[in-house]
């Protein structure tokens, strides 16, 4: 991420009109006083692709009904280059997401403007629109930083006037409130997430009433030839069929009547969830949580009114949701290198690097893993999973990353073909997984020692 020459900082609360808890806000740009007053509120939808629930779009439609402005959501399809690793299966799910939230936003008149050509789009659209404000929600990887970077340059130098705002929707406990630094371990993390975690933990409110969009109209999608133009450009891994994309899929899979998680399924979480024989003791909300289709604030909110089900189970469920997978944008916001050896810490490097040249009893390819066609049955049924749906089982992960780094070159390559084959076919690229790849690798300390 660039520099810039405004540093973020968090909305103050007296004047603060947002629903939001203030240090979830961060100002990136402050604007000017040749702003557009009574300008629309822009909410540039990233990584929360829901309309309920949603801390980013409660924000700017705060600001909106605080100025008696009109409110749009913008989505921009990030460009070839920026999705190197999105596939069919990536894109297809995401695109059919966004095509309910469409329906959904057309339904309440609020207007949705998708954006083909990518983030550069968004300042020419708030030119035409003449906004006061652009919301964005918050990512910790490099191309989408370097996207918000690149719109507030073009902001500052031709639209000085729009103030830009940040807004963390995806952690219960925004990423720069829960800790100011690296945190080492789970243990740390822990201790600072409780202590907060009553004041950030709290029921959403409703969506400010704004004012009627008189503006400029978005263009009409044809979906269905987007996504099939789209997935055609992709790589072709096959698109899943054991989950439906959007809000109401997701909600049914957390609280549905039939199969949902904490209505049918909790009780067997605490004992189940690491056998990987036992597949329906987890939660299957993952999809839905990496594409924004549900709030995991809502989960845990649920999850509480729950408790009284399994309360070990319900406990095990925030440990996983909240501790652990934020924990991992803790990783990838203080750690720029987390997609990289560099980002592991000091005495990881210094143990791969002694074992870098232990005897190696199998040296696979990368197209050999990618088939499956090690000696291995447990491990070729793992990376079967991910192919076939999608998904692995999370208590494999760690072996599935441990058992590459023994049975490649070295600890680079081993990281490279981790990344590959993750991306390639999984169905939720989580910055977790991420995460918990590079810690699997550093935790193979000793390459002749089975695991």
């Amino acid at each position: 991420m660039r520099p810039t020459t405004v540093s973020p900082r968090t909305v103050p609360g007296p004047t603060n009109p947002s629903p939001a808890h203030p240090s979830r806000v961060r100002v990136i740009h402050p604007g000017g006083d040749d702003g557009k007053p009574g300008g629309p509120v822009v909410y540039w939808m990233l990584r929360e692709q829901r309309l309920a629930d949603n801390w980013a779009l409660l924000h700017a439609a705060g600001l909106a009904a605080a100025s008696a402005s009109p409110l749009a959501v913008a989505f921009a399809l990030f460009p070839k280059p920026f999705l190197l690793s999105a596939r069919r299966r990536q894109l297809g799910f995401l695109l059919r997401g966004l095509r309910l939230l469409s329906a959904d936003a057309a339904a309440r008149r609020l207007p949705f403007f998708l954006l083909t050509g990518g983030p550069t789009e968004i300042p020419a659209l708030l030119r035409r629109l003449g906004a006061s404000t652009l919301v964005a929600d918050f990512s910790p990887l490099r191309p989408v930083k370097e996207a918000l970077d690149a719109v507030v340059d073009d902001l500052r130098r031709d639209a000085p006037g729009v103030t830009v705002h940040q807004v963390d929707a995806h952690n219960v406990v925004p990423v720069w409130a829960a800790s100011g630094k690296l945190e080492y371990s789970a243990k740390t993390f822990r201790s600072k997430i409780s202590k907060v975690m009553d004041e950030y933990l709290v029921e959403f409110p409703e969506l400010p009433a704004v004012a009627p969009w008189d503006r400029e109209q978005p263009e009409d999608v044809n979906w269905e030839e987007l996504i099939n133009r789209v997935c055609s450009e992709a790589d072709n891994v096959k698109e899943i069929d054991w989950c439906e994309p959007g809000e109401e899929a997701a909600m049914e899979a957390l609280l549905g009547s039939k199969d949902g998680f904490l209505t049918k399924r909790i009780k067997s979480y605490e004992t189940d969830r690491n056998d990987p024989t036992k597949a329906r003791a987890l939660s299957g909300l993952s999809p839905y949580l990496h594409f924004g289709h549900i709030s995991a604030q809502r989960c845990a909110l649920e999850a509480k009114k729950h408790r009284h089900l399994s309360p070990k189970s319900v406990d095990a469920f925030l440990e996983e949701l909240v501790v652990r997978r934020e924990l991992a944008d803790n990783f990838c916001y203080y750690q720029p290198q987390y997609d990289s050896l560099s980002g592991a810490w000091d005495w990881a490097r210094k143990t791969l690097m002694d074992h870098a040249t232990d005897k190696r009893e199998h040296i696979y390819t990368r197209e050999q893993l990618e088939n499956a066609k090690t000696h291995d049955p447990l491990w070729n049924a793992s990376q079967l999973e991910m192919v076939h749906h999608g998904k692995m089982h999370g208590f494999m992960r760690m072996y599935w990353a441990k058992k590459i780094l023994e049975w490649t070159s070295g600890p680079e390559e081993a990281l490279s073909v981790a990344i590959y084959l993750n991306d390639k076919v999984i169905s939720i690229h989580m910055f977790g997984t991420l995460f918990i790849i590079l810690l699997a690798l550093v935790n193979s300390i000793n390459l002749t020692h089975e695991t």
